[in-house]
């Protein structure tokens, strides 16, 4: 472990103590890259053999979804409500010590492979995603008519303002606020939340990661309907695409706090038995 990757929030503060970090660690003989050293997040995590964040859960997931499975990822929490970043600033120290040594612990975290099938899509173009993939529609107030089916067998239609599909790491996010329920991290498990449906029975159905999902467009006139990865990347979808999401065979290694437990995490960022 003697290349360490960076990357921090564009705050003052993150980049300051990024900086801080990085000269002891250069000190002590490591060599640092940043992500501004770098053309892309991706030469970034192929270029390391330690990836450090430090910022929310949005600098996270922009290093994370492309780091390959043996590289760890340590994520210091200086955003705001961070349910990946888990390791405050006060403990980095201590916990970085630990990684260096060889002493601490990993959780594996699923993602998915996705791809968009259709007349102008790469049929060989493939997106990792650590967190979730969202289906909806800009400002103009329509609802979104989709086809889902679950290893190549018809689920149902769903009618409303959009569909998530998430990861159990991606369960306390979009899926979350949606509706969805949370699902423990290193469960296999795949969430399908509907985002408003205009039929109030249509509910987030939890299925096992091993099945393939597959989402088309029903609307006809289908404009300014988007596709969203880990909030960090999109394009608009056509009529004619298909939306295939399955379980990739790579994960990502988060470096775990050794201070708390993913219920500590839980207890704490949605504020259980307060009041």
């Amino acid at each position: 472990m003697r290349t360490i990757g960076i990357a921090a929030k564009n705050t003052a503060e993150a980049h300051e103590y990024a900086g801080s970090v990085a000269a002891d660690l250069r000190a002590r003989g490591f060599t640092v890259i940043f992500d501004s050293d770098t053309d892309s997040k991706q030469e970034l995590a192929r270029r390391s053999d330690l990836l450090i964040t430090f910022g929310g859960d949005g600098t996270l997931l922009s290093v994370a979804r492309h780091a390959p499975e043996h590289v760890p990822v340590v994520g210091v929490n200086m955003g705001t409500l961070g349910f990946l970043t888990e390791i405050r600033v006060e403990e980095f120290p201590a916990v970085l010590e630990k990684v260096l040594e060889g002493d601490y612990h990993v959780e594996p975290r699923v993602t998915f492979s996705v791809s968009v099938s259709g007349p102008e899509r790469d049929p060989n173009k493939h997106y990792r995603v650590l967190n979730d993939i969202a289906i909806n529609k800009s400002a103009v107030a329509r609802i979104i008519e989709m086809r889902v089916s679950v290893a190549g067998l018809f689920v149902s239609t769903f009618r409303g303002d959009g569909l998530i599909v998430a990861t159990p790491t991606g369960s306390t996010a979009y899926n979350l606020s949606a509706g969805g329920p949370i699902i423990y991290p290193t469960m296999g498990a795949v969430v399908i939340t509907p985002i408003c449906p205009h039929m109030l029975t249509n509910r987030p159905l939890v299925l096992p990661d091993e099945l393939d999902i597959e989402i088309g467009l029903i609307t006809q006139d289908a404009k300014d309907i988007f596709l969203t990865m880990d909030g960090q990347e999109g394009f608009e979808l056509s009529h004619h695409d298909r939306v295939c999401v399955r379980k990739s065979e790579e994960r990502v290694l988060l470096v775990q706090s050794p201070d708390k437990n993913y219920f500590d995490v839980l207890r704490n960022k949605l504020k259980w038995g307060e009041g």
